[in-house]
């Protein structure tokens, strides 16, 4: 299957496999031979048995996903520009021009009143059981970095001890506990928390109730994302809460108020339901009019997210972010996803990461060049490193101004959370007792940690928050090396000609010029001196 792009009928992520793995046919991704007789272990044999619950990555709630694809081109196709040459940002002093100087925070909004210490932010994990079971970590992490988290669709609605009146949110537990665990952390006023709401978030109020009720300044309006081009799901393995669901209009499948379904479900014909949200319908004049709503209701700073749909699509987004003045636009590519999103369609739907950012690039520059409003840009799309977040940055100057990152900070919190369970166990594995079998040792952040904590509060601390607070020190440190290398000792200075493009078709779908084409006009003035 080396000359195809996609991966066929089996993936750990289905946990499925082929008989014959070095003789599979590269269309189907069939056996060569298939036999009268297997058990299906394949994708396609696993189907003729389980139906419809192989559309999904399992095991469900303990795992987050992203696509096996190779797309024709990404970010590993251009390389980073360094110089030898002067400094921007600071003076070109080789005692001055050091790594350390370099100055990562990034203020944004209409007043510009938002700022991070960091150029990235976590762009929305809602109601699935791997965002709820680590956002201890997640949530205090990010307060620490002083970078944003968004709390994703349905939270509200997912919560069984929510109060629902007259169809509106008037009180919750999930919801408020996840908003409070960012804002007692936050640290000088760096970062935010940020709630997103979908179509059934918007009709139950959410967005109004966490501005009034819980002190959010900031809301986002979900178009959808990069892993699917329908509605978010999950699975509920409890009747009761099922049927709630039901009730309060969630599509839930099969009909959990079925009596037909409720006895397969009680002599365990399958295991859980599966909970759907509707797709949104986008208009102007309705989008308009919530964001006055918005407003009205008193958020401070609205976002909009948008998903990996067809040009048209991200051309109405940055369009109406800019007509109605909103603070930030993500646009988040194929091939993403924190949940359970249909394998086959988070591997063949949507826009490619590099070609999605660079025609919002295009679409961002021909409104500026007119004159027109251009909000703060965010992508997202498998952004894991260092190395990626700047070329990110660069590939969509002067407009980008944040990298979007969920699967990445998901699993440093939950590889924080695990290495505590086994210190707590006194069971720390070989390969990370060699540092240590407490935090101090473990975790190279916890000097620094203490220093801005008090004893109490850093022993307190959850090590999944720990782990990703890590994490970031880790990319920051990084990025911070990589600028100093480019020159480049402020966000503001990174331009498009601090990467090239390694091939001809990257070039031309991005617009950044070709290696061999990088410096033409100097090398010209250079040489015929």
């Amino acid at each position: 299957m080396a000359n195809t792009y996609s991966r066929m009928n089996s993936s750990a992520a289905t946990l499925t496999k082929n008989r014959t793995m070095e003789s599979i046919n590269p269309g189907s991704g069939l056996c060569v031979t298939c036999v009268d007789g297997c058990i299906g272990m394949c994708e396609v044999g696993k189907s003729a048995y389980r139906g419809h619950e192989v559309l999904y990555p399992q095991p469900y709630g303990v795992i987050t996903t992203a696509a096996e694809k190779t797309y024709p081109v990404d970010y590993s196709h251009f390389n980073i520009m360094g110089t030898a040459v002067g400094a921007h940002g600071i003076e070109a002093d080789s005692d001055k021009a050091v790594f350390p100087a370099v100055n990562l925070e990034v203020c944004f909004g209409h007043d510009n009143g938002l700022k991070y210490r960091y150029p990235w932010q976590i762009p929305g994990i809602g109601s699935t059981d791997v965002a709820k079971n680590n956002w201890e970590g997640i949530a205090i992490g990010s307060a620490l970095a002083g970078t944003g988290l968004t709390i994703g669709e349905n939270v509200a609605g997912m919560d069984s001890d929510a109060v629902i009146k007259n169809g509106r949110v008037v009180d919750t537990v999930d919801l408020k506990r996840r908003v409070k665990l960012y804002q007692q952390h936050q640290r000088d006023g760096y970062g935010a928390i940020i709630v997103q709401a979908n179509v059934e978030d918007s009709r139950l109020g959410v967005l109004e109730y966490a501005v009034e009720k819980l002190g959010v300044q900031c809301v986002e309006m979900k178009w959808g994302q990069g892993a699917k081009d329908i509605g978010g799901e999950v699975k509920i393995d409890n009747l009761e809460k099922a049927q709630r669901l039901y009730e309060r209009g969630y599509v839930v499948l099969p009909n959990p108020t079925d009596p037909a379904v409720i006895k397969a479900f009680e002599h365990g014909a399958f295991k859980a339901f599966e909970r759907h949200s509707r797709v949104g319908m986008v208009e102007e004049e309705a989008f308009a009019e919530r964001v006055e709503q918005l407003r009205a209701a008193g958020a401070k700073y609205i976002f909009l997210k948008t998903g990996a749909y067809r040009p048209a699509d991200l051309a109405r987004a940055i369009r109406f972010a800019s007509r109605y003045k909103l603070d930030l636009l993500t646009v988040d590519a194929a091939g993403g996803g924190t949940g359970m999103s249909p394998w086959r369609m988070m591997n063949e739907w949507g826009v490619p990461p590099v070609h999605l950012h660079s025609l919002l690039y295009q679409y961002a520059k021909r409104l500026s060049d007119r004159g027109d409003n251009v909000p703060a840009l965010a992508l997202a799309g498998g952004f894991s490193f260092e190395d990626q977040i700047f070329k990110g940055l660069a590939l969509g100057a002067p407009f980008v101004k944040l990298i979007g990152m969920a699967r990445a900070p998901i699993a440093a919190a939950m590889v924080g959370k695990t290495i505590g369970r086994t210190i707590d166990a006194r069971q720390v594995p070989v390969y990370i007792e060699r540092f240590g079998t407490c935090k101090d040792d473990i975790f190279v952040t916890s000097v620094e940690l203490r220093q801005h904590l008090n004893n109490g509060d850093f022993e307190n601390l959850p090590t999944g928050a720990i782990g990703l607070y890590t994490y970031y020190e880790r990319l920051a440190q990084g990025l911070r090396q990589i600028m100093a290398g480019s020159r480049k000792f402020a966000l503001s200075y990174i331009a498009r000609d601090d990467i090239a493009a390694l091939t001809r078709d990257a070039a031309e779908i991005s617009g950044i010029r070709h290696v061999m084409d990088v410096d033409l006009e100097q090398v010209d003035f250079i040489l015929g001196q």
